[in-house]
């Protein structure tokens, strides 16, 4: 089990490459109430109820610093190339069941507008409880193409919203080199590689990209979360 400690709000990169039968993973968890340990959360501890995603099974339940997480939300990111639709990566959200508390203002609303409703995800990003997001691959890609891709898509967003200055650019440059130097996502071999994320506007983009709403980067993944959501606030 690895462990992070946490001094303000923070993504820490936990990057695997495992053998055949486990695909590489990332798992981000984000800080809500610093300053905290993370312990990231290993598959023999995560339960035995199971969740295919894309045939990549997720644990219905985890725990992350002794809170419980469900799994509330899950998705794929995929490209469409001549006609054929090529899958990346198999997405799962976990967030602490409070996180219905926070979002009551909503309730009623159907999952089809929950899901088209920026404010509605920047609540849910913005809800004080704990985020855990577990990324597996299921597309074999090089390390520096995610990691190119995701400070392409971090920078644009930053430089939209004025907050590009040089702390940035040195947090996304670290990004970019420990994708480059540490990591390919493949299913051969083992490696164990793990990067902290310590500037804040990195971190809150970082999250937007995967939990942002129309704004995200997978469509299934905001969809499944807002007809989980949907639901539980149906209750």
């Amino acid at each position: 089990m690895l462990e992070g400690e946490v001094d303000h709000e923070i993504a820490n990169f936990h990057a695997q490459t495992c053998s055949h039968a486990s695909p590489s993973q990332l798992s981000f968890p984000f800080s809500t109430n610093p300053p905290r340990t993370y312990y990231y959360a290993s598959l023999a501890n995560m339960g035995t109820e199971m969740v295919n995603v894309d045939e990549i099974p997720f644990p219905t339940h985890l725990t992350i610093a002794t809170k419980p997480l469900s799994l509330l939300g899950h998705g794929i990111t995929d490209i469409e190339i001549h006609f054929l639709q090529i899958k990346f990566t198999a997405i799962g959200v976990y967030l602490e069941p409070e996180i219905v508390g926070h979002l009551q203002q909503w309730k009623g609303k159907p999952a089809n507008e929950l899901a088209e409703n920026d404010d509605f995800f920047e609540a849910l990003i913005a809800a004080p409880v704990e985020k855990f997001l577990r990324i597996v691959v299921i597309k074999e890609i090089k390390g520096s193409q995610y990691g190119v891709q995701l400070e392409s898509v971090v920078r644009d967003r930053l430089a939209e919203a004025d907050k590009y200055e040089e702390e940035e650019e040195e947090a996304l440059e670290k990004i970019v080199e420990f994708f480059q130097s540490k990591l390919d996502f493949s299913t051969e071999g083992k490696e164990d590689s793990k990067f902290k994320v310590e500037n804040a506007n990195v971190v809150d983009t970082i999250k937007t990209w995967y939990l942002g709403g129309t704004r995200g980067v997978s469509a299934t993944t905001i969809s499944c979360l807002a007809n989980t959501i949907s639901a539980e606030l149906a209750k």
